[in-house]
């Protein structure tokens, strides 16, 4: 299935200890991805299975952890760059998180006017929509740029182990899309971070999730632990915002039995919500129903 696909990419030393990145390697990565992914040679015919070029794209990076656990510029620059490619699209491409104080602290220059911009949603104008959302447990204000900015998102989230959640990836990336996420941590995360994902600023605009496997927090996360943070060099690509979670889960899953340390499951944080997700016919959460294809550049 399609929907279902999950493509992991690794690129032996595209990051440095010093958190350098080369270029050509991660150009590589992410070509590699986006073919297998869409079953496109032509890449720019592979874009065009989930974006226009009228489209406003998002790219909703995570930047609470600072500069040591967040996608580094170069990284996401480089994917804006080659979606934009020499098409109008270029002007149409915000990347974006909740406040610029944590887009700066983690190493990105804001920009507000030409080409690819890069600004958190308290930039002066911005804010929050102003009207609340609400399904099921959900009452929330979006981000105006969720909103109102763009027509199309991807969720480019840093795959962390949580304290509360188990996992924090592409879909509790959008917990950084509300005024209120700090309501939507009891019982594990869930339902919420399922029924936010369902909201329709949300859901109907998402068309990618994207997780940075560059380096894998893999326990005492989300915050940044050298201890237990994992270079893995790899990026995970998929149409299904669930199955690229449990993708991803299995990922840390595999680094903490490596370490010896107990499963999610052993410590009472299990990530329910993919599950409650699953029921909701957001995506597949079944490990065996996930078609897994793991590359090497």
């Amino acid at each position: 299935m399609k929907a279902s696909r999950v493509i992991i990419v690794r690129g032996r030393g595209v990051l440095s200890p010093r958190r350098e990145v080369d270029q050509k390697k991660l150009l590589q990565m992410y070509e590699r991805g986006f073919r297998a992914l869409t079953g496109q040679p032509d890449l720019r015919e592979g874009f065009r299975s989930f974006f226009h070029d009228r489209d406003r794209l998002g790219l909703k990076i995570n930047t609470i952890a600072g500069r040591e656990l967040t996608s580094v510029p170069d990284v996401t620059l480089g994917l804006a760059k080659l979606l934009a490619g020499k098409g109008s699209l270029k002007k149409n491409i915000i990347i974006w998180d909740r406040t610029n104080r944590e887009l700066r602290a983690s190493g990105y220059s804001l920009n507000l006017r030409q080409g690819i911009q890069v600004f958190g949603t308290d930039t002066e104008g911005v804010g929050y929509d102003p009207t609340l959302v609400s399904h099921l447990n959900i009452g929330s204000r979006l981000s105006s740029i969720q909103a109102q900015h763009i027509t199309a998102s991807i969720s480019f989230a840093i795959l962390k182990d949580h304290g509360l959640a188990g996992v924090t990836a592409g879909m509790k990336n959008y917990f950084g899309a509300i005024h209120n996420p700090n309501k939507y941590h009891d019982f594990n995360c869930n339902p919420f971070v399922a029924e936010l994902f369902d909201t329709q600023p949300i859901k109907n605009k998402h068309k990618l999730s994207i997780l940075d496997c560059m380096v894998v927090q893999y326990h005492r996360g989300p915050s940044f632990h050298s201890r237990w943070a994992e270079h893995y060099n790899a990026l995970l690509f998929s149409f299904d915002p669930v199955a690229a979670d449990v993708a991803g889960w299995q990922i840390i899953e595999k680094l903490r039995a490596k370490k010896g340390l107990p499963s999610l499951r052993e410590e009472d944080r299990e990530p329910e919500y993919l599950f409650t997700a699953a029921k909701m016919g957001l995506g597949t959460a079944e490990v065996r129903e996930i078609q897994t294809i793991e590359e090497e550049v």
